[in-house]
């Protein structure tokens, strides 16, 4: 079985901005990731909601050239993993008068380590995800405990 009959892991995120601070810097981040052969990005969706909690859908190239970096290129991203349901999911999520970016992307470093595993037989059985947030909290802990 070679690398490119398996995919590695897929994982979303939703990141909100403050509609004024979109300012490319996470997409220039991404597209790093991208440009590096890390991820692949499946769904790239931008998403407004209104101070009143009404919602949208934004095309990216709706989006103004600063707010945009390289986000330009993930115009069109769309695997058909996300749909209506989860746009209305995301925005709910999302505080008024701010916009979310849906990111689903595919950890594509995991492939070689995917097809081993497959090819030797190995089961999946637990994956967890532990937010960076809660890990960046714990070794700030640790580290100002001395531990």
């Amino acid at each position: 079985m070679s690398d490119n009959d398996v995919m590695g892991p897929v994982d979303f995120v939703l990141l909100e901005f403050e509609a004024d601070r979109m300012d490319g810097s996470a997409a220039a981040a991404l597209l790093d990731l991208v440009d590096r052969g890390i991820v692949t990005v499946l769904d790239l969706l931008v998403i407004t909601k209104d101070a009143d909690g009404t919602f949208s859908g934004i095309e990216i190239t709706d989006l103004a050239s600063d707010q945009l970096g390289g986000l330009a290129v993930f115009a069109g991203a769309r695997s058909g993993l996300l749909g209506d349901d989860d746009l209305a999911e995301a925005a709910g999520a999302l505080a008024p008068g701010t916009a979310g970016a849906v990111i689903v992307y595919e950890n594509t470093w995991a492939r070689p380590f995917v097809a081993a595993a497959r090819g030797a037989g190995a089961q999946l059985v637990a994956s967890a995800r532990i937010p960076a947030d809660v890990v960046n909290e714990v070794l700030d802990q640790i580290e100002a405990t001395g531990a």
